[in-house]
């Protein structure tokens, strides 16, 4: 699903009106529709709540006067607070407003509030609807609309009342996700026609809670017009590549997976890697880790197996033992590199000669990563297109900048890496990034910050050289690895909580992804 600027969804609504002939009436109602079917599927029936609406005077205030006109009819208890005069409305607002008055009357309406009337009906709300400012923010949000904003944020967090936001939280950036002054923080967004890009980044991602997307009527040829390099990972465009599962298969029909890792110390995320490539369905997975290692892996691993290799007194794997490790990779489906490997020069110079002996497709992590932070250039003799999978730390040290300008433009950063190198780029984090060397970049909407625990990148190199050792394309195992585990992620923290959740419970959650995939 294409992500968009404010702009181009602007151009979109404008096209559908002028050229499809679809009345912005019309789309308001879609508009208002959407939000009501969100808010029902996240908090259940909706009668007798008290629900109080916050409306600006733009388009985004009509939307927000559908809502409440729609609340009625599921016999909830809307009340409107308009932070403007009606007679200040304009166009396809007024007529809304106008229709929700005819329907509940002049009185449901309260107009230019003051902050004490704002913060009584606040207080008694049980949910509340953000319809104040809409995408077309440009500057910090100030006066009425900062106070308003700041009180909502105040009271919902401690009444526990959730918030609802209307196409985009009010005072995030559209584009940039950056907070104009304040910021509505939402527990659930509803946002139409397309996702907007400011969703995704910096301090969107924690003011948006939940995103749904929900369909205007925009019709599909001009949704597919939109030129934009930007996309949003979805269930289906994951649930088409997933490999199927014939009758007559065998173990060696889904792959054999090949990780290098592991070191005295750190054999857990060799096991990590290899047990999240077994439960993403991989046919067999070996573990080349060093010799004084592999007794320890032997124990932990059931259903994996190992090879020793030769080693450095500090019992990390050693350059001596190249052409064993070239070998050993070069007879694999895939191969994955790096988890707990240390940064031993002699461990590194082995990788640097490793990399350009690769004949097979193969995830570069961890270890692996700071190896080759010194020798970039390196990546650009690979025989294949390799997977790197930095989080923003190791990501400031590939491209020779801080995390503060990694994360300060992650789309950016990803997109011109993976351009230079000729690598796919998977920079994890909240809303992980994918990037490819065309400009093409796909994000992720699964995931959550239970998942910032050690071992939960390993599993992801496991999971993607699985999907690697099944024959997927490069791109299509870094963009469904992600999103599976995400989901996972997702699972394992509404089961246990996000406080407490450990890569263990997500590693054991994949099969419940993969199933939730497949039969939905």
């Amino acid at each position: 699903m294409k992500i968009v600027t404010a702009a181009q969804m602007q151009a979109l609504d404008r096209r559908a009106i002028a050229e499809a002939h679809i009345p912005g009436l019309t789309l308001m109602e879609q508009a208002g529709t959407g939000v009501v079917t969100a808010m029902e599927q996240a908090y259940g029936s909706l009668a007798n709540k008290r629900i109080t609406i916050l409306c600006g005077k733009g388009n985004n205030g009509g939307d927000g006067f559908v809502v409440a006109r729609l609340l009625r009819r599921k016999r909830a208890r809307p009340s409107v607070l308009l932070l403007t005069h009606p007679k200040d409305l304009q166009g396809d607002a007024r007529r809304m407003c106008r229709r929700f008055v005819a329907a509940a009357g002049a009185a449901s309406i309260q107009a230019n509030p003051n902050v004490d009337r704002v913060q009584r009906q606040l207080q008694s709300a049980d949910l509340a609807v953000d319809a104040l400012l809409g995408t077309g923010l440009c500057s910090p949000v100030s006066g009425v609309y900062q106070a308003t904003i700041d009180l909502l944020n105040e009271i919902s967090v401690e009444k526990k009342c959730p918030v609802v936001a209307v196409d985009l939280p009010s005072g995030i950036h559209a584009d940039t996700g950056r907070v104009l002054g304040s910021a509505v923080r939402a527990s659930l967004t509803v946002t139409f026609g397309l996702p907007k890009i400011g969703l995704y980044l910096e301090s969107g991602i924690d003011h948006a809670g939940q995103v749904s997307i929900w369909d205007i009527g925009i019709p599909r040829d001009y949704i597919d017009s939109i030129e934009s390099r930007i996309s949003l990972m979805t269930r289906e465009d994951v649930r088409r590549v997933i490999p199927r599962r014939l009758p007559s298969a065998h173990k060696g029909t889904y792959g054999h997976a090949a990780i290098i890792a592991g070191s005295i110390g750190k054999s857990g995320a060799a096991a990590m890697a290899a047990t999240a490539a077994l439960r993403i369905g991989t046919g067999l997975v070996t573990v080349a880790t060093p010799t004084s290692v592999n007794p320890v892996l032997e124990a932990k691993l059931l259903e994996a197996m190992t090879v020793p290799m030769p080693e450095t007194n500090a019992k990390t794997l050693a350059s001596s033992g190249l052409e064993e490790l070239v070998s050993f990779a070069n007879a694999r489906s895939a191969v994955a590199i790096g988890p707990g490997l240390t940064t031993h020069s002699d461990t590194a110079m082995l990788i640097h000669a490793l990399l350009r002996r690769m004949e097979k497709p193969f995830v570069l992590d961890a270890d692996g990563l700071n190896a080759i932070s010194e020798k970039v250039i390196l990546l650009d003799t690979c025989k294949t297109c390799p997977i790197l999978t930095p989080h923003p730390g190791e990501m400031a040290r590939l491209d020779k900048t801080s995390v503060q300008a990694v994360n300060g433009n992650r789309i950016g950063t990803a997109t011109r890496f993976a351009d230079t190198h000729g690598v796919i780029l998977v920079l994890k984090g909240a809303r992980t990034i994918v990037a490819k060397p065309d400009g093409y970049v796909a994000i992720c909407p699964t995931g959550n910050p239970g998942m910032a625990t050690a071992g939960t990148g390993d599993a992801l190199t496991g999971i993607i050289v699985g999907l690697l050792a099944q024959q997927l394309p490069p791109w299509d195992a870094a963009c469904a690895g992600t999103y599976l585990h995400g989901l996972a992620g997702d699972l394992a923290a509404a089961e246990f909580g996000q406080v407490g959740m450990l890569a263990g419970d997500l590693i054991a959650r994949i099969p419940c992804a993969l199933k939730q995939m497949t039969h939905a």
